[in-house]
């Protein structure tokens, strides 16, 4: 197996435009159009993030230029001597469409049950095919759903979890038309964004491409397995960045890191090492106050956000400061869970589609990361799946709910599973569901902050080793607790105070969002339950 290597940043964007084979709706040739706004317009996008001319920095990184760049630029070059925050800011609507804000006139009935909202929100947030779009968008060919508020675009591993809903709503279809989307991303890219921006594709998610091609297999059949195939293989291909299977164990390489032993696992990576186009000023600011290199922090607060988890004191080094993340140098527990799911699912392909040989080859793959995550990421003392600092040879000590992932994965041994059931229901268990992490940092990713995915993941890989009572109880707290702020308010949120249910969620580099995509797909699929 070959792996494809990884194109320059330019050379790679070119490569894309050109598969695209697409027509423009822009009223002008713009060759700068398929590069994230940070590069296409340099010095007048540093000003605007900088001075923080909107109060999210997302929103500058997703507006639609109204003129082709070099034109932008050329005015803002002969501008900017005389230009003050304010004259920046009408330099900007006079050059730009703000990103339209698709649920401005939408009114929450919440004399409907949380089920029949959540079913009226599939129209508010599915998008069609966008392939002439324009800005930081990238086109896609079939309709998909967003998560909602300030999310505008597919995100890669919450449509996991939209997809639950989706499935719970008999909208195979929809969940096809998504993979169908990400099979294009894969073809075109090599591998699936953290979304379908200009900005985002440095940077992959976890990977749950398996695990949805299983969802819909359970709809459609054992044939989805063999039309997603080839994705599949460049799925992998990507995150073992390597250019033949003898190259395990024998170097760390971006996302693909070889231990001493010989073992070869994972860690989250990002291509670029710059401040984030869509956190640009909160970036800079964290890299100045760490006082290490503001390039390897860069890379690191990137490579949290592949993780999903961003941020989080999982990535900490001293436990509870964003200026001492080191993501790079960890193998987290999840991540290299959902690749043994990856490579059991390609086992499977591979044999449905009489390919024995590589069916074989990735069974073994998938074996001998079970035991090196065994080895590496189990904690005797702690009971648990810990992340494993490769750098300083050791387990982090650090409790997350990315310790269930081996359950959700029937990874562990039914004794490391009851250790892990009586951890959550001693440390995580709380009032609204279980909580992130054990520490209380301002982070969103940390306590007193649950998330819908993670509900899930504990849930289900609690019940796959008989634990349902401690299941149940978590499912009941959490869908209490949803009900109860839809009640309040009319919304789903992105993320719930599992802690103090009477207050809201909070932490991280923006505000509450309400949508909101996995929140909807996890409840619908709860409340579906016998």
């Amino acid at each position: 197996m070959k792996l494809l290597k990884f194109l320059s940043l330019a050379s790679f964007l070119i490569l894309f435009a050109c598969q695209k084979d697409q027509k423009s709706s822009l009223p002008f040739e713009d060759p700068m159009q398929n590069f994230p706004p940070d590069q296409r317009f340099r010095d007048l996008f540093n000003e605007v993030q900088y001075n923080r001319i909107f109060p999210d920095g997302k929103t500058f990184a997703d507006c639609i230029p109204k003129f082709p760049t070099d034109t932008i630029m050329a005015h803002f070059e002969a501008r900017k001597k005389e230009m003050n925050r304010r004259g920046l800011e009408a330099f900007v609507k006079e050059h730009f469409d703000l990103p339209t804000a698709y649920v401005t006139n939408y009114q929450s009935d919440t004399s409907r049950s949380p089920a029949q909202h959540i079913n009226e929100l599939w129209t508010v947030l599915t998008r069609e095919p966008n392939l002439g779009d324009v800005g930081s968008l990238i086109g896609l060919p079939k309709p998909y759903i967003v998560p909602g508020g300030r999310f505008r675009e597919i995100y890669y591993w919450d449509s996991y979890f939209t997809m639950l809903g989706l499935q719970t709503a008999n909208k195979s279809d929809m969940i096809e038309n998504m993979l169908d989307n990400f099979a294009y991303l894969i073809d075109g890219m090599g591998f699936i964004p953290n979304g379908n921006r200009t900005y985002f594709i440095s940077r992959s998610q976890p990977p749950f491409f398996a695990a949805m091609i299983e969802l819909l297999a359970k709809e459609k059949g054992d044939e989805v397995y063999k039309k997603y195939l080839p994705q599949l293989q460049k799925e992998h291909n990507f995150w073992m960045d390597r250019q033949d299977e003898k190259d395990i164990g024998k170097a760390i390489n971006k996302r693909s890191v070889g231990l001493k032993d010989g073992s070869n696992l994972n860690r989250y990576w990002d291509e670029r090492d710059q401040p984030r186009a869509e956190s640009f000023r909160e970036d800079i600011v964290t890299a100045r106050a760490s006082k290490r290199s503001e390039n390897r922090v860069y890379r690191d607060l990137r490579a949290a956000c592949e993780s999903g988890w961003d941020f989080s004191s999982r990535w900490f080094a001293d436990d509870s400061t964003l200026t001492s993340i080191h993501t790079t140098d960890i193998i987290p527990v999840d991540l290299n869970a959902l690749l043994y799911n990856l490579e059991k699912t390609l086992e499977k392909a591979y044999t449905l589609n009489g390919d024995n040989e590589n069916a074989n080859i990735y069974k073994q793959l998938a074996d001998q990361r079970l035991d090196a995550l065994q080895r590496y990421c189990w904690n005797a003392q702690s009971g648990f799946f810990e992340d494993y600092d490769f750098v300083a040879d050791r387990k982090t000590g650090k409790l997350s709910l990315a310790g269930v992932y081996p359950l959700f994965f029937k990874m562990a041994t039914p004794e490391q599973a009851q250790a892990v059931a009586a951890v959550i229901e001693r440390d995580f268990l709380k009032p609204g569901g279980v909580v992130t992490t054990l520490n209380t940092t301002g982070q969103q990713w940390d306590a007193p902050n649950g998330w819908a995915p993670l509900q899930w993941m504990t849930i289900q890989g609690l019940r796959n080793y008989g634990f349902d009572e401690l299941a149940d109880t978590i499912k009941q707290r959490w869908v209490d607790l949803n009900v109860k702020v839809y009640k309040n308010t009319g919304k789903m949120v992105e993320k719930y105070n599992v802690i103090d249910m009477n207050l809201k969620a909070g932490g991280g580099e923006y505000a509450l969002q309400d949508g909101f995509g996995w929140t909807n797909g996890v409840l619908l699929k709860l409340l579906s339950e016998k």
